[in-house]
């Protein structure tokens, strides 16, 4: 796909749930691609690279420590990941920082339905997260159907509709 005609998806399912460790937006996408090529987009480093908001030093595919940089344009970020769960391809939960991933992967007629819960220490934070994995999805979307945009992060996610996709998940989400 031609990116500079990319725009988001309208909205996915969403809610935000209380945890012990803070607040945990709850995403849910439906993929038209098996678990087990949903699996290997979530777990290689190089179909990581191709949309995901980080670049990680190892497969994330077993359980173990592991290295998830941030990426901003030219500023690289890293910080500390563990692998805690990894059952594929239907399970994975990993740590990113203090914030807490988990992707739970379930087969569907015509492909996945991918559940992320990101739990993080900062409910303020959650439309942000929301609008950020909203387009790391539609990339990955894109990715999978064999028309890749290029992985959208940081400050250049403005360009693409995240300040709209933001206030639309605040909304959403009574967090607005």
């Amino acid at each position: 796909m031609d990116r500079d005609k990319f725009r988001p998806s309208p909205p996915s399912q969403v809610s935000c749930e209380t945890t012990d460790q803070g607040a945990a937006l709850v995403l849910v996408r439906v993929l038209r691609h098996p678990p087990a090529t949903v699996w290997a987009a979530l777990t290689d480093p190089a179909r990581l690279a191709e949309w995901a908001p980080f670049l990680t030093d190892r497969d994330l595919g077993s359980p173990g420590p592991a290295v998830l940089t941030l990426v901003d344009g030219e500023t690289r970020e890293e910080h500390p990941a563990t692998v805690r769960r990894a059952e594929p391809p239907h399970l994975l939960e990993y740590t990113w920082g203090d914030d807490l991933l988990r992707w739970e992967l379930d087969p569907t007629v015509g492909g996945t339905r991918l559940t992320l819960r990101h739990t993080t220490a900062d409910p303020g934070v959650v439309p942000s997260v929301a609008a950020g994995w909203h387009l790391c999805f539609d990339v990955a979307d894109h990715l999978l159907d064999g028309d890749p945009v290029g992985p959208i992060r940081g400050a250049e996610a403005k360009e693409f509709g995240w300040p709209e996709l933001r206030h639309a998940y605040a909304q959403r989400l009574g967090l607005d």
